[in-house]
């Protein structure tokens, strides 16, 4: 059988020419209005019984509506085409509390004593109503079949409200399990479309049917009729959702979201000058923890930005950091294409946190040999000047080295292959002058200028040493000196290419130049003595097996205690790399083996 239910009211009438204000005369809620599309409003819904029609016979006029019912095969089906309902960003508030009502209108409770279950056929009927009152829009009327009116009908109403569907369908879907015999169960397919959105959204609940003290079957009331996710404390509502300034890609236009040390750094991408992000817009889940979108109204849009980043190099940088912090220690990792200055890959530990590649501030350790060396060759030195290394010295400090024993015969070459400390901080005391490190850091390395990488970075703090024992510990990395896995990359980059350009992540981003450019007799001699480092000394174990133009610098900073930090620059072709472990121990252990591995895979091609 079909039942065709008509009925048609002008949009803002008012009866007897007074004014609705939110509370009827009688103290009983107010209508419930439910905007139309145009602003055309569903019917004032007042005076209903809570389970048939108007009462009052008088013919009302507006935008049409129509539902049709199907029972069959105790199977129902209620479907409504209804107006477009507004508040898309308000929370819904659906709570379930209070002791059981009676169902009808807020009249009764649920028996107290032992009463026989709906019958099958009851649950269906209860059930059928209760949808098709609520596809129409007609809220007192589905909190009235219900053991709890008051909170159904607020949590009906809120839903309606700030869901904001164009229209609304619910469709019996049969029998479902039920939790108690004595509450037969039905399922039901709930459908809303909205303005503007192509597709529906669609998903199954359930109800179940008990009885009141007056033996009417109604529906028990809880927060998952509503939506099966829904529960107390929870809420319902669109959302305006979190979208990117940005979508940024590698070199190559492949998307970069699926890695888990740029998820910091992604999201400070900015969209080139003139372009827009769209926000988007969905139907979200909310409360007792983190927020689920349940269906998409509008995806968020953001223009695209090709970065400098290679996801294949990411990658590998990725599982290399991994891999070294797989004890729990921090760690970082930065790739460089020196002919250029391109940031290929940026890696974190723990991953997804603390942007500590581009942020962090650590000594370098003997890193920082590579730019006092380059100080000295400025100040006279040479490779081949002897440079004794002792096995202690003093600052008056005393200062040790990893390798024990006196080594009178070590040149300047050999002191920086075997990092030699002692050597650095005898010949570093006798040529430089108190601020000469930071100023060749800065003028030649470009440390210390401030750089526009594309997003948020830290620069290096080479403060001038207050005394001997200062800068002995600057000489050899150690102190106040404060530098990061992008700066000493960079460090590398210079070296190999004898030219500092400022690392990027994207073409357009603004770029500092050094003062200056390594004297070429300089660079040549830094090459060398970092190939021998590569290839006879302290570096040799993980660069081991690589061809090409090689070179690498260890460094092992002291942590207190028995802890030390392992960090390792070294580069390979057009492919640049640093990394630091903390607690990973020497600088040829831990951070060397992510290094090399990144530059393994990279081919020396950058």
């Amino acid at each position: 059988m079909f039942e065709e239910h008509r009925d048609n009211r002008r949009d803002g009438h008012q009866q007897d020419g007074q004014a609705h204000d939110g509370q009827a005369q009688d103290g009983r809620l107010a209508d419930v209005e439910i905007e139309y599309d145009q602003y055309d409003e569903l019917d004032d819904l007042d005076g209903h019984d809570g389970r048939h029609g108007h009462d009052d016979g008088a013919p009302h006029s507006s935008t049409t509506r129509r539902v049709v019912l199907v029972a069959a095969g105790g199977v129902f089906a209620a479907l409504l085409a209804v107006g477009g309902y507004s508040a898309y960003n308000v929370l819904n508030a659906v709570t379930d509390n209070g002791p059981a009502g009676g169902g009808h209108q807020g009249s009764g409770t649920v028996a107290k004593a032992p009463q026989e279950p709906p019958t099958a056929e009851q649950a269906e009927s209860t059930a059928k109503e209760f949808l098709a009152a609520w596809s129409r829009g007609d809220i007192p009327a589905a909190a009235g079949l219900t053991d709890r009116p008051e909170t159904a009908r607020a949590a009906l109403t809120t839903f309606h409200e700030r869901v904001g569907a164009r229209t609304l369908a619910l469709t019996g879907t049969g029998r479902a399990q039920a939790d108690s015999p004595s509450e037969p169960a039905l399922g039901f397919r709930v459908k809303a479309e909205f303005e503007g959105t192509p597709d529906a959204w669609e998903y199954d609940s359930v109800l179940s049917v008990i009885r009141s003290q007056d033996g009417r079957p109604v529906v028990r009331w809880k927060p998952s009729v509503v939506h099966p996710q829904l529960t107390p404390g929870r809420t319902i509502g669109v959302q305006e959702t979190p979208n990117p300034v940005s979508k940024p890609t590698d070199r190559k236009g492949r998307p970069l979201d699926a890695f888990p040390s740029l998820r910091a750094v992604l999201p400070q991408i900015a969209p080139p000058d003139g372009a827009t992000a769209t926000t988007g817009r969905a139907v979200t889940l909310s409360g007792g923890g983190e927020s689920e979108q349940l269906f998409v109204l509008t995806p968020p849009s953001a223009p695209l930005v090709k970065l400098t980043l290679d996801a294949d190099l990411q990658q590998v940088a990725e599982d290399a950091v991994k891999q070294q912090a797989a004890n729990g220690n921090p760690a970082s990792l930065v790739a460089i294409q020196p002919s250029t200055g391109h940031i290929l890959a940026i890696a974190n530990a723990p991953q997804g946190g603390f942007n500590r590649a581009l942020a962090g501030g650590q000594p370098p350790g003997s890193t920082m040999k590579v730019i006092t060396s380059a100080a000295l060759l400025e100040a006279g030195v040479s490779p081949d000047t002897v440079v004794p290394c002792k096995e202690t010295t003093y600052s008056p400090r005393a200062w040790h080295n990893d390798e024990s024993g006196d080594f009178p015969s070590y040149t300047l070459a050999d002191d920086f292959s075997r990092s030699c400390n002692t050597g650095f901080i005898d010949k570093g005391l006798e040529k430089l002058q108190p601020g000469t490190l930071g100023t060749v850091a800065r003028e030649q390395f470009g440390l210390g200028l401030e750089w526009h990488i594309g997003v948020p970075s830290r620069d290096a703090t080479i403060p001038t040493p207050g005394n001997k024992d200062e800068a002995a510990a600057a000489y050899i990395g150690q102190g106040r000196i404060q530098v990061n896995s992008l700066l000493m990359a960079s460090v590398a980059a210079t070296v190999q290419n004898g030219t500092f350009r400022q690392p990027v992540l994207r073409e357009d981003a603004k770029r500092v130049t050094a003062p200056s450019r390594l004297p070429a007799d300089v660079a040549r001699d830094l090459r060398a003595m970092m190939a021998k480092t590569a290839t006879q000394g302290t570096a040799r174990t993980p660069m081991a097996g690589l061809s090409g133009q090689i070179g690498a610098k260890t460094g092992t900073v002291e942590a207190g205690g028995q802890a030390t930090n392992s960090w390792f620059i070294a580069y390979r072709g057009d492919l640049a790399v640093a990394a630091e472990v903390e607690g990973g121990g020497h600088g040829f252990s831990a951070a060397g083996v992510a290094a090399a591995q990144v530059l393994k895979a990279g081919g020396g091609k950058g």
